[in-house]
């Protein structure tokens, strides 16, 4: 099941499978995303860029941050039914329209449902369990003092890294940032 539009001149086809408004997909230009997105907004259509929190190593310790979760792509959809989306590829910020051929790309509600349930699953974590360490798993010092010792994590919180390792025969707790270890 589906519908023919004329997108630019094109004649495009839309694949439905459902009754609700198809999500579309917009490929933005490098680093423009938020760009897009408010002037999809400011058109007229709900447009979505869902965001992705990770870890980043900074001078003081690890820090969270948020990223678009799929770099240059916004989601959007009409909000009128007779709107059209021709005027999304002259759009600033966007580069273009994603399609397949003549098929323009298309994404069900219920897709962009799970996209969101996770994201807000991944933005509510706390930075201990965003990070890669974990207690019970080996680690590598990168710490010039410390360099090549391998160790156990012990407990993780947002600032210090508690790891256990063996030293002169001795086993050792050190507490440490999280920039001096790896996983090894």
């Amino acid at each position: 099941m589906g519908f023919t539009h004329d997108f630019d001149g094109e004649r495009c086809t839309f694949r439905t499978d459902e009754i609700e408004p198809l999500w579309f997909l917009a490929y933005t230009r490098p680093r423009l995303e938020t760009v897009a997105l408010q002037n999809l907004q400011q058109q007229g259509f709900d447009a979505y860029l869902p965001f992705y929190k990770r870890l980043k190593k900074s001078s003081a310790g690890m820090q969270a941050i948020f990223e678009p979760m799929f770099p240059r792509y916004v989601f959007f959809k009409t909000s009128l039914q007779a709107q059209s989306i021709a005027p999304v590829r002259s759009t600033r910020g966007v580069a273009r329209v994603v399609s397949f051929g003549h098929e323009i790309a298309t994404l069900g509600s219920h897709t962009l449902a799970a996209i969101r349930q996770l994201e807000q699953e991944r933005n509510a974590a706390d930075v201990a369990d965003l990070s890669v360490l974990r207690p019970g798993h080996s680690v590598r010092f990168c710490n010039p003092a410390l360099s090549g010792l391998k160790g156990l994590v012990k407990s993780v919180s947002s600032r210090r890294v508690t790891v256990l390792l063996e030293l002169m025969g001795r086993e050792q707790v050190v507490s440490v940032d999280h920039q001096q270890l790896e996983a090894a």
